[in-house]
């Protein structure tokens, strides 16, 4: 299936892409080349294969979580400009 030079230049342009003169015959190939592979997979033999579900049994694997006792609370109270009881104190944003 070869694309045309004006049907390339139309999807540029709803692409908003910018494609210069010399550049046309470049693209035009290079597309070519992609719906050539994807007229390749779509005439590959799928006559008898299975569903496929996960080529493998792994699964997510996450960390147990633990909880870990922060110690430098008066570090991070430098961050901010005003604290009150170990908190953060904010302008009031609800009236």
């Amino acid at each position: 299936m070869a694309l045309s030079k004006e049907e390339l230049l139309h999807i540029a342009k709803l692409s908003d892409l910018k494609i210069a003169d010399d550049e046309i015959d470049d693209y035009l190939k290079k597309v070519d080349d992609i719906l050539e592979y994807t007229e390749i997979i779509n005439n590959a033999p799928i006559e008898g294969l299975g569903e496929t579900i996960g080529a493998n049994d792994n699964y997510n694997v996450f960390r147990k979580d633990e909880p870990v006792q922060f110690d430098n609370i008066p570090g991070i109270m430098e961050n901010c400009e005003e604290t009150e009881r170990n908190m953060y104190k904010i302008p009031k944003v609800i009236e």
